[in-house]
């Protein structure tokens, strides 16, 4: 029976704890661009069809909203997180060390009135985003 050699780019270890002090923080505000807001995240790999990612921001970001889950882990700080369902709106605020699953296709915006750090698993294509009040009715 052959073994299967695997590629040294699929065995690659990521070092959170690093690379979490290593992030440039992004200060959200209404002027900030997407090409900040990029430039602020550190992909590290991917995972199916989606992106694994780090960040570090204060402040709102915009609505967004993805075709996949999204799984967001709090490394340091903390974050409250806004959902939109037809039905009503969902606060949830995250510690360091939270987990946390955003259902797909559910519109949400994120706050941190400090610093916070996260790893998030995302979907690479077919987000939308919206600096709307309420995108559900725009």
């Amino acid at each position: 029976m052959a073994v299967e050699q695997i590629p040294d780019a699929v065995m690659q270890s990521h070092n959170t704890s690093a690379l979490m002090h290593q992030l440039s923080r992004l200060d959200i505000s209404d002027n900030t661009t997407a090409e900040e807001a990029g430039a602020s995240m550190r992909v590290l790999t991917t995972f199916n069809q989606c992106a694994v990612g780090m960040v570090s921001f204060s402040g709102q970001t915009p609505w967004e909203r993805h075709p996949d889950d999204e799984l967001l882990h709090i490394l340091e700080g903390e974050v409250e997180v806004t959902i939109l369902t037809p039905e009503k709106v969902d606060k949830i605020t995250l510690q360091t060390g939270s987990v946390f699953v955003v259902p797909r296709g559910l519109w949400h915006k994120q706050f941190a009135p400090k610093d916070v750090k996260l790893l998030f698993i995302t979907s690479q294509e077919g987000n939308s985003e919206s600096t709307a009040e309420n995108p559900l009715e725009s």
